[in-house]
């Protein structure tokens, strides 16, 4: 059951911070991956200053900053890979 749980995380996590960063959604696979990546990248980073998320609402807060810093990171790469080509 917690998986589920944790799937659900995962996909509200991933919508958001398609929404935050790109201003659209991009699909229900991509936000699903997008977040339950972002969540554990989120967990690795406030754990890094002594974080820790509380409840549905802190692993939420914490998925999508981690969404948005990978989203961040994939669009620097795509940025460079583009420019090289050129």
């Amino acid at each position: 059951m917690f998986f589920l749980w944790y799937l659900l995380i995962g996909l509200v996590a991933g919508w958001l911070a398609n929404l935050i960063v790109k201003g659209r959604g991009s699909g229900l696979i991509v936000n699903l991956v997008v977040g339950i990546v972002g969540g554990v990248l989120g967990g690795w980073i406030f754990s890094l200053f002594g974080l820790f998320a509380v409840g549905t609402i802190g692993s939420i807060v914490t998925s999508v900053v981690g969404a948005i810093v990978l989203l961040w990171i994939v669009a620097a790469v795509g940025n460079k890979k583009e420019k090289k080509i050129d």
